[in-house]
């Protein structure tokens, strides 16, 4: 019997050290995008907010202004501004930053973010943003990386809309000049489009999507005093703050509500965006 005792404790220490050496163990994750990413030091809000809870996993970033996914695999960037870039098309035997960066580490985790219109855009959806996902899938050293997508949300320009790009953007072999998005009535409408065409982009590829378009929508219908917005699209420090909190709950499948960390933001607003982050 004591021998048993013995061999149990013995167990039992061996999995506590095991447990303690994983939670320690680093995780590193990218965020690969745009401004979208960026605005309003998101990635940096979020490393703070897991500084206080696990400070193991680490965010790094390769976000350029108005860069779309696939672009980060075929431009060279030329020229850096405040205001923007400059690229070019990558040549034979090029490679662009965020190929260089995606051979730095074995990232443990990726996130991948796009611009919205690419993705509502049926013909850039299906021959640019997929191909752009798999083409990262297959650079990334780490054979058991994860994947999230980062559904973004609804612009603020006025109902009824469309977007479209010219049909020589997303490829040569299509006939028609332009190619469009179904047209937008409402927000409910775009909302809903927009979350279809991620959970398009995330079943093909076999990746894990956010939800941080719900979010927006959910603040924008039951909470219009809170402002999310910079401009027409990209967040403010209230929209910065409520992407980070859910980007925060998938790595750590903690709740941001009880994270004390509020940010540069008003006390109030920030505890009601943790708990929409729920």
């Amino acid at each position: 019997m004591k021998n048993i005792l013995l061999i149990i404790l013995a167990f039992t220490i061996i999995s506590c050290n095991s447990q303690k050496k994983q939670s320690s163990q680093q995780l590193n994750v990218l965020f690969i995008g745009n401004s979208l990413t960026y605005f309003y030091d998101m990635p940096q809000t979020l490393q703070k907010m897991l500084d206080e809870t696990n400070p193991n996993i680490k965010i790094d970033q390769m976000t350029n202004p108005g860069q779309s996914l696939s672009g980060h695999l075929t431009d060279i960037v030329t020229l850096r501004t405040e205001n923007g870039i400059s690229v070019r098309k990558k040549e034979d035997g090029e490679i662009t930053e965020t190929e260089i960066k995606l051979k730095e580490k074995k990232w443990d985790i990726i996130i991948l973010q796009t611009g919205t219109v690419s993705v509502l855009i049926p013909e850039n959806r299906e021959l640019k943003v997929n191909k752009a996902v798999l083409d990262i899938k297959y650079l990334a050293d780490n054979p058991n990386c994860e994947f999230i997508l980062f559904n973004t949300w609804p612009s603020k320009k006025e109902y009824p809309k469309q977007y479209c790009y010219e049909s020589r953007m997303i490829d040569i072999s299509i006939e028609k000049d332009k190619c469009c998005s179904p047209k937008i009535e409402n927000l409910e409408q775009e909302i809903k489009l927009i979350n279809e065409s991620y959970d398009l982009v995330a079943e093909k590829n076999g990746i894990k999507k956010s939800d941080n378009g719900t979010k927006y929508y959910e603040i924008l219908t039951e909470y219009p005093d809170i402002e999310l917005y910079d401009d027409d699209s990209h967040p403010n420090a209230n929209g910065s703050f409520l992407n980070a909190c859910v980007f925060y709950q998938m790595l750590t499948h903690k709740k941001a509500i009880d994270l004390k960390y509020i940010g540069a933001i008003e006390s109030k607003t920030a505890e009601l965006l943790k708990r929409i982050a729920e």
